[in-house]
């Protein structure tokens, strides 16, 4: 009597699998995945962005709709966030020492951007942002001040290493005992933090920061205005990185380049030499390898996005190889060709990092080659902004993919299905700490 219940169960589960295979395919037309059928000619297929998305990251709700936790009457000192590195490592460091002074119900003062050793000048947080803008839109998050008071003004902040401090505990074990000590100290966070070990009122301060508080000052916020105007319309924001000191730390070797760009790149290695061999191949397929030019326009061509779009190079100085891009996308633009030339020779690192991030979160969409500092806090502000035509090129599976001999229509058809299945499901589009996932 066993073996007809097996089968009538059986039966059951055949029926509800064909019955729910039925549906999707009855179904298929406003389903991304089986839109396109995979064999189907790349020419039939329209760009990348017509396509549907299932995944949208959106600000959570309690963050942006929630009522943080009501400061304390009394602060338990003062934390200045030293920042480092580019604009947007910066704006990283701050957003972090923000979240970090709220665990520990400390008041922010002002940060100190430490910019000489990597952009060769002395701008400070009020030649980027607007201050006023910021410590209004902070208020009931955590309180900033513009100037300590007098008894510990002329005072220099006692620093604490924060280089392993990642969590709540961490924080309130090893730094809050310095801070009641010494009332006035600097940090500098960890650059990999555990904010989802944070009380909602920490990672709420923290999110704020980030995608609120921050507005350019108004002469820069003018500046990168009439860039943005300058830009013909609609356009795509090019983040490509190929400059020779990111091809050196990333220990890649790449062939076929000119010796202008070699030479280039064997000056920046220093001690940080390129893998070969086996130990190259795995790197590369593991996604370590920026795209050179020449990559990025195959891609983007497999992606079927014109090549007469209009593209903005949001770029640093020094990149190499750009005729393999513009060869084939001739409508290029940069901050050079649209800025007049003794404006442009005025201005230095930050100021072009805040106008290519300004236009990148503005334009019509952005692409990546790289997930850096800038391009994550990019796809962060679109996602804000509900800005969704946003995609990071994978090099891994342009690598894994030209590594297994793929050439051709082969290359671009497989190339189009491993974006076309990131782009429909929004990776990379924001970062979890204080975006969530809604289902479309």
């Amino acid at each position: 009597m066993i073996v007809p219940a097996v089968g009538k169960t059986l039966l059951s589960i055949t029926v509800i699998f064909f019955s729910i295979f039925l549906a999707l395919i009855l179904f298929a037309p406003s389903f991304p995945f089986f839109r396109y059928p995979v064999n189907s000619s790349l020419s039939e297929r329209p760009e990348i962005w017509s396509l549907r998305r299932i995944v949208e990251w959106r600000p959570c709700n309690w963050w942006l709709q929630g009522h943080p936790a009501a400061l304390s009457a009394k602060s338990n000192g003062y934390i200045r966030v030293d920042c480092y590195g580019g604009l947007n490592q910066m704006r990283r460091d701050l957003c972090d020492g923000v979240g970090v002074a709220r665990l520990l119900n400390a008041t922010l003062v002002l940060p100190k951007f430490e910019v000489a050793a990597y952009w060769n000048e002395s701008s400070g947080f009020g030649d980027i942002f607007d201050v006023d803008y910021f410590i209004k839109q902070m208020r009931g998050f955590i309180k900033v001040v513009k100037e300590l008071p007098a008894e510990i003004a002329s005072k220099e902040p006692f620093h604490v290493d924060c280089s392993k401090r990642k969590g709540l505990y961490d924080y309130v074990e090893s730094v809050l005992p310095s801070l009641l000590e010494h009332h006035y100290i600097s940090i500098t966070p960890a650059m990999s933090q555990r904010r989802d070990r944070y009380p909602l009122h920490a990672k709420a301060a923290f999110c704020q920061a980030c995608y609120n508080a921050l507005r350019l000052t108004s002469t820069l916020e003018k500046k990168a205005s009439e860039l943005l105007e300058a830009i013909p319309k609609p356009f795509l924001s090019l983040h490509l990185r190929f400059e020779p000191d990111m091809v050196a730390y990333s220990q890649c070797e790449y062939s076929n380049l000119s010796p202008a760009s070699m030479q280039a790149i064997d000056a920046a290695r220093g001690d940080r030499k390129a893998w070969t061999g086996e130990q190259a191949r795995i790197w590369r397929n593991r996604g370590k390898c920026p795209l050179t030019p020449n990559e990025t326009a195959l891609v983007l061509q497999a992606l079927s996005i014109p090549v007469d779009t209009n593209i903005y190079l949001a770029a640093g100085d020094g990149l190499m190889e750009l005729e393999g891009l513009t060869s084939v996308y001739t409508n290029v633009f940069t901050k050079s060709s649209l800025h007049s030339g003794e404006d442009f020779a005025n201005m230095h690192g930050n100021t072009k990092a805040a106008l290519d991030y300004y236009v990148s979160i503005n334009s019509d969409s952005y692409v990546a080659t790289y997930f850096g500092n800038m391009d994550k806090m990019v796809a962060a502000m679109r996602a804000f902004k509900g800005l969704p035509k946003t995609l990071f090129l994978s090099r891994r599976g342009f690598a894994v993919l030209t590594s297994q001999g793929l050439k051709g229509k082969a290359l671009r058809e497989a190339l189009w299905r491993v974006h076309r299945d990131d782009f429909v499901m929004g990776v990379g589009s924001a970062l979890p700490d204080c975006f969530c996932e809604f289902k479309l």
